[in-house]
């Protein structure tokens, strides 16, 4: 493994466990030092980075401050990774929505049909919307902006990573999920085009469904759904989304922003 990243400093959001945890061992193994962030403290410390700090990354203040303390920290930052991301929020209609996605597999396998219709709209609580927009959304503006202060501060290039979804281009997913991860497609390419004069790339992965955490939280037969409309006929490994993100992040993509990078099994193809 060459030290492409060594000198640089990295900070990576939701970084206690997941894809945010092997982004962190991966830009460590190429020579960065990074800072973990995760609402969970000691999932951060965990992930062994060389610096892990509790954040809330809707919460615009406790960003600030955690990317003034890897700045003080490192003397320096380079790379950001916007990963922090979550599928569901109090109110946001999602019990309903399973139990009537279980309802129907159950009725196709038994008789092959059914008339249940999966609604999540309907069901989706204006605190449940906003929850998960706050997260996947609004936390990667937040970091984004932070991040950018410091390097035009310092006067340096750096890289933004900004973790998407295939379920951006497939809209297979919750409603306030597949809208953030779309949203942050946006904001990838207005941000690379605004911060190109200033050598900061922005890029962003989309991954397809991958073998984390967050998957424990979606019924089985979604699961196997998933699986089977992919082409090499798995899940993702955390590590091989790291991987896409440390090519983002390096100078092997020098020329290389605004762009969004699947990394979905074929799941997908755009």
């Amino acid at each position: 493994m060459t030290a492409r990243l060594a000198g640089r400093a990295a900070i990576v959001t939701g970084a206690g466990r997941g894809i945010g945890a092997a982004i962190v061992k991966r830009l460590q193994a190429d020579g960065a030092k990074v800072a973990a962030l995760d609402m969970d403290e000691a999932s951060a410390k965990a992930s062994g980075a060389d610096l892990a700090l509790k954040c809330n990354v809707a919460d615009s203040a406790d960003v600030a401050r955690c990317v003034a303390a890897a700045r003080k920290t490192f003397g320096r930052l380079d790379i950001a990774v916007n990963n922090a991301g979550t599928g569901r929020a109090d109110g946001d209609g999602s019990d309903a929505f399973y139990a009537a996605m279980g309802q129907r597999n159950a009725e196709l396998a038994e008789k092959g049909s059914s008339d249940v219709i999966v609604d999540h709209l309907i069901h989706m609580g204006d605190d449940g919307w906003a929850g998960v927009l706050a997260v996947n959304l609004n936390g990667a503006f937040y970091l984004c902006r932070e991040f950018v202060k410091v390097l035009a501060q310092d006067g340096n290039p750096g890289a933004i990573v900004n973790i998407s979804s295939t379920s951006a281009f497939s809209g297979e997913g919750s409603v306030h999920y597949c809208a953030s991860k779309a949203a942050i497609l946006g904001l990838t390419r207005q941000l690379a085009r605004e911060l190109a004069p200033r050598k900061i790339r922005v890029n962003a992965v989309a991954p397809g469904p991958t073998n984390t955490p967050i998957m424990a939280g979606i019924p089985d037969e979604w699961i196997k759904s998933m699986e089977a409309g992919i082409p090499l006929g798995r899940m993702a490994d955390p590590a091989e989304i790291a991987a896409t993100v440390a090519f983002l992040a390096s100078d092997d993509a020098s020329f290389v922003t605004g762009s969004v990078l699947t990394a979905n099994g074929g799941s997908y193809m755009t």
